[in-house]
């Protein structure tokens, strides 16, 4: 939802990296002491794989499968909810003049 607020036309430019850094440094700093949260999926796949064939627990290896489908399924209800609150009829997008980059 940060990311498509922050990367809208209509909003200010150049404020995008700071949106989004702010987002993820706030979903670190609540959800790494309460579950220990990895927000990218592959970065949850390596540790569980070594884990898996070293440690010999498949415990770590089982659940993975939530670090991959809770951002897919993130994803989805984020961008249907900011197209479904946020978005433009195609009256005012027609209204508006064209940027042009010069």
């Amino acid at each position: 939802m940060i990311i498509m607020g922050a990367t809208d036309r209509r909003a200010p430019q150049g404020f995008a990296p700071v949106a989004i850094g702010l987002g993820l440094t706030l979903i670190h700093l609540i959800g790494i002491p309460v579950t220990n949260v990895s927000v990218n999926p592959a970065r949850s796949l390596g540790p569980a794989l070594i884990v898996a064939i070293f440690g010999g627990h498949s415990l770590a290896l089982s659940q993975v499968w939530l670090f991959w489908l809770a951002p897919i399924l993130g994803g989805i209800v984020a961008g249907s909810l900011y197209l479904s609150l946020f978005s433009e009829s195609r009256q005012e997008i027609e209204r508006q003049p064209v940027k042009t980059i010069p």
